[in-house]
C-alpha cells in the first residue's frame, strides 16, 4: 500500500473517532444546557403559584397562553415525607389549544401551607423534542464530517505530492536506472534536507554499484583468459603423455581419467562464466532473430554427436517462432535445451519439438518420473547425474530468458519432460 493510502486512512480512521467523541459531548452539553433554563423558567413559574396559594390570592389559569401548565394538589404528611422536595422530568402532556400530545419538562415539588397541609405542585411546559434533536446532530454530524473528510483529504493529498515530488523524482530515476549502460544524471533540486541526504545516499551507492559492475566484468573477462589457458596447457600436456608407448595400461587410463576432469572442469568454467556475464546484462546487442532457422542449423551437430544412442528425432513447424534478443544468446538457449533433450534421453527414445507462432517446445523421453519443478532451473541441480553434463545448462537456459523477457515452463505430460519457451506479448 503507497504512503498516501496510509495517511488518508489514518486521518479517516481519527477523524472519525473526534468526531463521535465530539457529536455526544455537544449533544449532552447541549441538552443539559436547555434542560437549565427550562428548569430556571418551571422554579419562577412554580414559586409564583406557591406565593400565591399561601397568601391565599387567587392562582393564575392553569394555561396561560404560553402552553406553560400547572395542577396543584393536597397529599397526606406521609406521601410528602416519602417524596423528594423537588423533581424535574421529560414526560408527554396534552396541549389542549393544539389537541395534541407533546414533549414537555416537568418538575413536581411539595410546600406546606400556614395551617400545616401538604400540597403537592406539578409544572410544565412544553421542551423540544429530543428525537428529533438527536436526528438532526445525526445529520449535520454526517455531513460535517463527509466535508471535513473531503477537504483534509484533498488538502493532504496536495501537501503530500508537493513535498514529497522530489521522493518520486529519486524513485522514478532508480525505477530507470540499468547498471552499466548510459543513464540519465539525477535531476532533483530540493531544499528539503533529508531528501538531500537521501539523492546524496543514491548517488553513492549508484557509483559503487557501477564501480562493481566494472570490477565484475573485468574479473570476468580476466578469469576468461587466465583460467582457460592453463586448462587447455594441461591438457595438451596430458594428451602428449598419453601418446608415450612406455606408459602401462593403468598409468594411460589414470591419465584419461585426469584428461576427462580436466574436460569437465574447463565446460564448467565456460558455463559459469557465461552465467556471470547474462547475469550482468553484458549481452545488449539484440536484432530480431529465427529460431526456427538456428535450431535447424544446430540440430544436425547434435544429432551426429549422440548417433549412439539411436534417438529419433522430430521437428513440428505450425509458424515462425521470431524474438528480437541477443543472437549468442538465442544459440545458447537452443543448444542447451537440446544438449539436455539428447544428454537425458534414453537409448532407442525420441525427442519431439514443435514450433508456433508464439512458442517453441521440447519434449523428449527419459526418467519415467517427473522432475522437481521448484529446483530444476537451479545452478547444479541434474536429477541423476548424467555424464557431460555440468548442471548449469537449464540455469543458464532460465537465466536468459528472464534477461530476454520469455517465458520458460517444465512440465510432466504423456511420459515426456517438456520444456516450452514462449514469448510474454
Amino acid at each position: 500500500m503507497k504512503l498516501i493510502y496510509y495517511i488518508i486512512l489514518r486521518i479517516t480512521l481519527a477523524l472519525t473517532l473526534i468526531l463521535t467523541v465530539w457529536a455526544v459531548f455537544f449533544y449532552v452539553t447541549m441538552i443539559d444546557e436547555v434542560n437549565d433554563e427550562v428548569d430556571d423558567s418551571l422554579e419562577d413559574y412554580s414559586e409564583t403559584i406557591i406565593i400565591r396559594a399561601l397568601a391565599g390570592e387567587e392562582l393564575p389559569s392553569k394555561n396561560n397562553g404560553s402552553n406553560n401548565q400547572y395542577y396543584l394538589k393536597e397529599i397526606t404528611e406521609e406521601c410528602a415525607k416519602s417524596q423528594e422536595d423537588i423533581q424535574y422530568k421529560d414526560s408527554m402532556v396534552y396541549i389542549v389549544e393544539k389537541e395534541e400530545t407533546e414533549p414537555a419538562r416537568i418538575l413536581t415539588t411539595i410546600f406546606k401551607d400556614n395551617e400545616g397541609r401538604y400540597y403537592e405542585l406539578t409544572v410544565s411546559t412544553p421542551s423540544i423534542e429530543k428525537d428529533d434533536l438527536k436526528s438532526a446532530i445525526q445529520v449535520w454530524i454526517i455531513f460535517l464530517y463527509v466535508a471535513l473528510l473531503l477537504c483534509i483529504i484533498i488538502i493532504s493529498v496536495w501537501v503530500f505530492y508537493r513535498n514529497m515530488r522530489p521522493l518520486y523524482v529519486l524513485l522514478h530515476w532508480l525505477d530507470g536506472y540499468q547498471t552499466g549502460k548510459k543513464n540519465k544524471p539525477l535531476k532533483n533540486d530540493t531544499r528539503i534536507t533529508e531528501f538531500r541526504k537521501l539523492n546524496d545516499a543514491a548517488a553513492r551507492y549508484v557509483d559503487r554499484t557501477e564501480q562493481m559492475f566494472e570490477q565484475q566484468k573485468q574479473f570476468i573477462g580476466n578469469a576468461s583468459h587466465e583460467i582457460q589457458t592453463p586448462l587447455a596447457i594441461c591438457r595438451n600436456r596430458l594428451e602428449m603423455l598419453m601418446e608415450d608407448d612406455s606408459l602401462s595400461e593403468n598409468q594411460l587410463e589414470e591419465l584419461m581419467k585426469t584428461h576427462q576432469t580436466l574436460e569437465y572442469i574447463t565446460k564448467l568454467n565456460k558455463s559459469l562464466l557465461l552465467l556471470s556475464k547474462i547475469d550482468n546484462g553484458q549481452f545488449t546487442d539484440t536484432k530480431d532473430v529465427d529460431l526456427n532457422v538456428l535450431l535447424k542449423q544446430y540440430l544436425e551437430d547434435y544429432k551426429e554427436v549422440y548417433d549412439y544412442k539411436n534417438i529419433e528425432v522430430s521437428i513440428t513447424e505450425q509458424a515462425d517462432f521470431h524474438v528480437t534478443m541477443n543472437e549468442s544468446l538465442a544459440i545458447a538457449l537452443l543448444t542447451n535445451l537440446l544438449k539436455n533433450a539428447f544428454v537425458h534421453n534414453v537409448d532407442g527414445g525420441h525427442i519431439r519439438i514443435i514450433i508456433t507462432r508464439h512458442s517453441i517446445t521440447f519434449r523428449n523421453t527419459g526418467e519415467k518420473q517427473p522432475l522437481d519443478e521448484n529446483q530444476i532451473f537451479e545452478r547444479f541441480y541434474q536429477g541423476h547425474k548424467k555424464e557431460g553434463s555440468t548442471g548449469l545448462g537449464l540455469a543458464i537456459t532460465d537465466s536468459i530468458c528472464r534477461l530476454q523477457q520469455l517465458n520458460l515452463r517444465y512440465y510432466f505430460e504423456q511420459g515426456e519432460h517438456c520444456f516450452e519457451i514462449s514469448s510474454k506479448n
